[in-house]
């Protein structure tokens, strides 16, 4: 665990001012608390599991630090598990809101640190929370994904003033949400290629300082699954200091662009049709990015497999649909609360005549270079896949209910549903995607060949 890290990107978080991760730290709450908030109360918040957890390691910190309770503990059900859905938010906001001198300090993993994050930030107030599980990199990243009316998308909110990380209580967490936070990590990997390729075409230029903050830790944190499965703490302790760097990451970029690529598209398109939202655990973000990962990757080894002499220009300028067309496309794949935004979106990203000759002609001159620092930055889809299969986490659309056919359309609707550029926009850009998504369906590609999860 390399604390120093931590320390480092903390000098240039907008919002988060303290984290307090290692051994036995769930002592210090308190004093973090005091020193955060001076003079304010606290309101408690956690769940029945996340309360058993710690809760009463928490209350002992807090007492002991001579901070003034506002109110006894608020406590969510533990059952069924609590999910991030407006209507909590809600009901606590609310609970909150006649406590004015009172700051939350939420018990919880990710679905919790997010009802207490734009709960608060509805108020305008600060919060902390006391993390439980290694199971995102949303802990210490502003905004909150947050379901509503079965549509979860990710609200704007601030990023928690202060985390308490102990490792004890991580890495003693249930597996699922272990390995929720491993799928969820993995698809920096990918992220961090289409990031690469959106620098090389003069679309978003690479924040060196950024970069660092995620891949450098990066594969280190996802180095060993079985270990982590098999609850080795250090491995633990690895991938949790990997989610918190993620986060942090993103507040110093005011971007999720370092964390956020392709992969994380299928999860949101996902996630916007409310896939696994009435389950009981809800199908968590994680599992849903990892299947992702798999695919962004399958999608890159098709890219890089090609030739600069591959790239046709003429054929390009042919395949541009028209605005009319692409309205078309968007409002008959996509459910109609998402069409606005997706064409937005989509329109934003087309290009066409001297414009696209000149990014394909820029492609053509940096691929041999591109290529191989791409091929260097990624893993193969057959080892993410392996990788999710060690960890616990699922490793194919299948294991996660998503049928074979709409797993194949996700491939078309997430490349509408947001305006980062990643390796679905170059291919769109040279008319070859489509060909690409029927080559990997074929018998002859990944997906032809794995079209169904193992026994």
């Amino acid at each position: 665990m390399s604390s120093e890290l931590i320390e480092k990107a903390l000098t240039t978080a907008t919002e988060t001012r303290d984290i307090i991760f290692g051994d036995n730290v769930t002592k210090q709450t308190g004093t973090l608390f005091a020193k955060l908030f001076p003079g304010a109360q606290v309101l408690l918040v956690a769940d029945g599991n996340t309360f058993a957890a710690t809760g009463e390691a928490v209350i002992q910190s807090l007492q002991a630090a001579n901070v003034e309770f506002a109110d006894e503990p608020y406590i969510f059900p533990g059952t069924p598990t609590l999910y991030a859905g407006y209507e909590n938010v809600e009901i606590l906001r609310e609970y909150i809101r006649p406590f004015e001198k009172a700051i939350v300090c939420s018990i919880g993993s990710g679905s919790l640190n997010d009802i207490a994050k734009l709960a608060s930030g509805e108020l305008g107030r600060e919060y902390m929370n006391v993390c439980t599980a290694p199971s995102v990199d949303g802990f210490a990243a502003f905004g909150a994904s947050i379901a509503r009316d079965g549509f979860k998308i990710t609200r704007s909110c601030p990023a928690p003033a202060g985390l308490i990380a102990d490792t004890e209580v991580v890495c003693n967490s249930p597996q699922r949400l272990i390995a929720t936070g491993y799928g969820d990590l993995i698809e920096k990997i990918p992220a961090g290629a289409d990031w690469i390729l959106a620098d090389a075409l003069g679309i978003e230029a690479i924040n060196e300082y950024v970069w660092n903050m995620v891949q450098g830790p990066l594969r280190d944190s996802l180095a060993d699954p079985e270990a982590i499965a098999q609850g080795d703490k250090k491995s633990i302790e690895n991938l949790m200091e990997g989610n918190l760097m993620s986060g942090l990451a993103m507040q110093a970029g005011q971007s999720s662009r370092s964390a956020s690529g392709a992969g994380h598209q299928f999860s949101h398109t996902w996630e916007m049709e409310g896939h696994g939202l009435d389950w009981e655990p809800p199908l968590s973000h994680g599992f849903k990015v990892g299947i992702g990962t798999i695919a962004s990757c399958a999608i890159w080894e098709e890219f890089l497999a090609m030739e600069a002499d591959d790239f046709d220009i003429e054929h390009a300028l042919a395949s541009v649909k028209t605005p009319e067309e692409i309205e078309t496309q968007v409002r008959s794949l996509l459910q109609p609360r998402m069409q606005d935004e997706a064409l937005r979106h989509s329109l934003t990203k087309r290009i066409e005549g001297e414009e696209l000759v000149d990014r394909i002609n820029l492609l053509k001159e940096k691929w041999p270079e591109l290529r191989e620092r791409c091929k260097a930055q990624l893993m193969s889809p057959s080892d993410v896949m392996a990788r999710l299969k060690a960890v616990g986490a699922p490793y194919h659309p299948e294991l996660i209910k998503i049928d074979w056919d709409r797993f194949r359309e996700t491939h078309i609707k997430a490349q509408m549903i947001r305006d980062r550029y990643t390796v679905f926009d170059i291919l769109v850009d040279l008319g070859i995607y489509d060909k690409i998504i029927e080559h990997l369906f074929s018998k002859d590609g990944f997906w032809g060949q794995h079209r169904h999860p193992e026994a």
